[in-house]
């Protein structure tokens, strides 16, 4: 459990993506702009569907590349991880990309897994006895992940109606990440 929260915080391009996934959470793709959710309500359940999308598929392929059934190179796996970061983050700028945001999640969510599968191995969790550190690693992943949740969507509901949260955090934000996400690609490329 520790070690799962623990790669969640240290783990810059998973946090990142699960920002990119958030920025819009509190926001209406509505006569091409944003436009604030009206309730609270509303922000958490749209946040409780791209998360939980998120954390199915990602826990279905960490359990599958952890149990050995799906073996990728790494460099691939970073590489794609890098890309659903830099996708997630110009479906922010382009949201009809991603008309339903948790379908992303989904998607994107059996690239991270294989990524989470990697730190197991680099710690030398594998082979048999790997049911309950897989489980707990997880499970630390999930209390990571709800952490940055419950510290960012509230307070980006409180500023969604602001020009600053619209016009300027979301958009440049989102570039921003898209930077970074293309120099981590051409790193792991090369």
């Amino acid at each position: 459990v520790h070690q799962g929260i623990h790669h969640i915080l240290i783990g810059y391009d998973h946090i990142l993506f699960l920002l990119t996934l958030l920025f819009p959470a509190v926001l209406i793709w509505q006569r091409g702009r944003w436009q604030p959710a009206p309730t609270m309500g509303g922000a958490l359940t749209q946040t409780l569907a791209i998360v939980t999308a998120f954390t199915v598929t990602h826990s279905l392929t960490l359990a599958l590349a952890t149990l050995g059934i799906i073996t990728l190179p790494a460099w691939l796996v970073e590489s794609a991880i890098a890309l659903t970061v830099a996708l997630g983050a110009a479906a922010n700028l382009l949201p009809g990309l991603f008309p339903k945001r948790w379908i992303m999640a989904f998607v994107f969510g059996l690239v991270h897994g294989l990524g989470f599968a990697s730190v197991l191995a680099d710690l030398g969790l594998m082979g048999d006895g790997i049911v309950l550190p897989l489980l707990g690693f997880n499970i630390g992943v999930e209390l990571g992940q709800i952490a940055i949740v419950l510290l960012f969507v509230p307070l980006a509901y409180l500023a969604r109606d602001t020009t600053l949260y619209k016009r300027v955090f979301v958009p440049v934000g989102s570039v921003a990440i898209m930077v970074l996400a293309g120099v981590w690609l051409v790193e792991r490329l090369s």
